[in-house]
């Protein structure tokens, strides 16, 4: 067993934190990874993991193994990318964690393209429906909403977006429009449970006046597509992000509310880890992405850039 692939397993294991989880991802059986694990620490003649029945944790050297470990196969993902660029082509693994509904809609898609494009790459696309810590989780890019995220990683704008309050002509025309944001504590509101956000609080602003509106409605879901429509169906007013709604705005199926107001940052990022600044192969790719996302929202469909 030679020292890179023990590091690449190790590395695996304890960024999934399970046996069966790291077993799965190689196509191998939990026992088999526990008798490589074993062999390595018997060779480095010290414990790495501490074995539980259902989560394993890292020893002090453990940790000391991954910090190093994790920067040697950096190091060694860059030296190949260097070689390869001489193919004129990037090769390698992504894994990509992604929103379930912008995930499947316009990433998924996009990653098609890539491959085709770049068939000596390999991506594993993760959907979730909340953030994942890219670091933790062992994952090399992230699609964030928002605000661009703190200093400990980097981060590139790929897509201008903007949430909306909105409702179907239908529900405005039994219940008459919204003038200001304080209105919307007297209508049926669609309500989005989701991440760590106030349940039901929807904060507006127009120049230095804010407004914040607790709603309430009968319906509330975890998943933006059911909200979405709910509100088609003429259920209530919602509040989404632009790049879900844009094509019903235009089409008259939902008409945009409190124009003259704005909702929080929902602009579209590709956030990445430090050390990954200068992967080619990761370069290429978000270059690839922003690309075919403005693309896919000038057409309002996805698209090949």
């Amino acid at each position: 067993m030679d020292g890179f692939s023990d590091l690449n397993l190790f590395a695996l294991v304890a960024r999934h934190r399970n046996l069966a989880a790291a077993a799965r991802e190689i196509g191998v059986t939990p026992p088999a990874v526990s008798k490589r694990l074993a062999q390595l620490e018997r060779r480095l003649g010290v414990r790495l993991m501490n074995r539980t029945t259902r989560r394993l944790s890292l020893t002090p050297e453990g940790e000391l193994y991954l910090a190093n470990g994790s920067r040697i196969l950096d190091e060694l993902s860059e030296l190949e990318q260097l070689v390869a660029r001489g193919r004129g082509e990037p090769t390698g693994m992504l894994r990509v964690n992604a929103s379930f509904g912008f995930g499947r809609t316009y990433i998924a898609p996009a990653i098609s393209a890539f491959i085709a494009q770049y068939p000596a790459m390999q991506i594993q696309l993760h959907l979730t429906d909340r953030p994942l810590n890219l670091q933790e989780e062992g994952f090399d890019l992230g699609i964030r909403f928002g605000e661009a995220p703190d200093a400990r990683v980097n981060a590139r704008l790929l897509l201008p977006n903007r949430r909306m309050a909105c409702a179907a002509p239908d529900y405005l025309k039994r219940h008459g429009e919204p003038a200001a944001p304080h209105d919307l504590a007297h209508h049926t509101c669609i309500v989005l449970r989701e991440n760590e956000s106030a349940y039901g609080t929807w904060h507006f602003s127009r120049g230095k006046r804010t407004e914040t509106v607790k709603v309430s409605g009968a319906l509330s879901s975890n998943d933006g597509g059911v909200a979405l429509q709910w509100a088609l169906d003429g259920r209530g007013v919602v509040v989404r992000s632009e790049w879900e709604i844009r094509r019903y705005i235009q089409s008259g199926a939902l008409v945009p509310l409190l124009g003259a107001w704005t909702l929080p940052n929902a602009d579209i990022h590709a956030i990445y880890l430090e050390r990954h600044r200068l992967s080619a192969k990761l370069r290429t790719f978000i270059d690839y992405l922003g690309v075919f996302l403005q693309t896919a929202f000038t057409h309002d469909a996805p698209a090949k850039p």
